[in-house]
């Protein structure tokens, strides 16, 4: 199946078009800002039962849009346990990981952690499918993770490593591995010439089912809070961040590769930030500055051909 991959796979070299770039776009602004719509669904419903009625709501709209556009919804059963292991790693797991890991953890640090998925990517792909890693690549991601340190550095020098804040850590981690191991599972089903919306539907549908069996086995209520804030976000979450984003980026990396859509981590923070500086009067340092000159710039090495 390496063979098979091998040749289908996308070119991390090749020249990226403006559609390339209004996918990049629409992902880095769509998850950079879906922070304020989880921070809005807080409180009374549980995490893990908003993420169920978020992929729900979800996986219904996709499996609508793919019967309405004839794409295969019928599979095999083998290739059902890869649709599943796909929702199991993109579409509920990475989730849970970092609701439960950021209960311990100073947010700039999951900010950090998240950003090495652009490295985890490369090292991924070398190992899976044996793609030699390009050294701007790797030169790229490594810019990112260092930016994005340096513009947290006063949280991280602040954040004391504690035994609750490393098993967080280790539960932040964990969920970058499942979003990136989801990504190369998302490389593989494009090799088997499954079209995109049709796993991204059943990979919605068999994470809205992990999320109900995990939110049953903590006895959570399935309940929803009737407003215009839980609701809004909810809707948010689940049309933008979920379906159109997703299809988005899983879009990318089928025409990008990993690598280079990976790096769209690396600047959700720098939304986050910017958001932050309008509506909560958050302080740019030199140190962040600096760090913001350098994911910029690492930005533009994944993501060019410019000597």
């Amino acid at each position: 199946m390496s063979d098979t991959i091998l040749k289908v796979r996308p070119s991390d070299a090749a020249a990226l078009g403006a559609f390339d770039f209004s996918l990049y776009a629409l992902v880095v602004f769509v998850w950079g800002t879906s922070w304020i719509a989880l921070h809005l669904q807080l409180g009374v419903v549980a995490p893990e039962v908003s993420l169920f009625w978020r992929f729900l709501i979800a996986a219904v709209v996709m499996l609508v849009w793919v019967a309405a556009t004839g794409n295969r919804l019928r599979f095999a059963a083998a290739e059902h346990l890869r649709f599943a292991l796909m929702g199991l790693l993109l579409f509920s797991t990475n989730f849970l990981c970092f609701y439960y890991g950021g209960l311990s953890t100073p947010s700039g640090l999951l900010a950090v952690v998240f950003s090495l998925a652009s490295v985890f990517n490369i090292v991924l792909g070398a190992l899976i499918f044996r793609q030699k890693p390009r050294l701007r690549a790797v030169i790229a991601g490594l810019m990112g993770f260092g930016g994005v340190g340096l513009m947290f550095a006063p949280q991280l020098t602040g954040a004391s490593l504690s035994g609750p804040v490393l098993g967080g850590l280790t539960l932040c981690v964990a969920g970058t591995l499942c979003f990136c191991l989801g990504n190369m599972l998302s490389v593989g089903l494009k090799a088997r010439a499954i079209p995109l919306p049709s796993a991204t539907t059943w990979g919605m549908v068999y994470g809205a089912l992990f999320l109900l069996l995990f939110s049953l086995v903590r006895g959570q209520d399935f309940i929803i809070e009737p407003n215009i804030r839980y609701l809004g976000a909810l809707l948010w979450s689940a049309l933008l961040s979920s379906v159109a984003a997703f299809a988005a980026y899983l879009t990318l990396l089928s025409r990008i590769g990993a690598s280079r859509a990976g790096y769209s981590t690396v600047l959700f923070p720098v939304i986050a930030l910017a958001i932050s500086t309008i509506y909560e009067g958050y302080a740019w340092t030199g140190l962040a500055i600096t760090g913001l000159v350098i994911v910029i710039a690492g930005n533009l090495l994944m993501l060019t051909k410019t000597r």
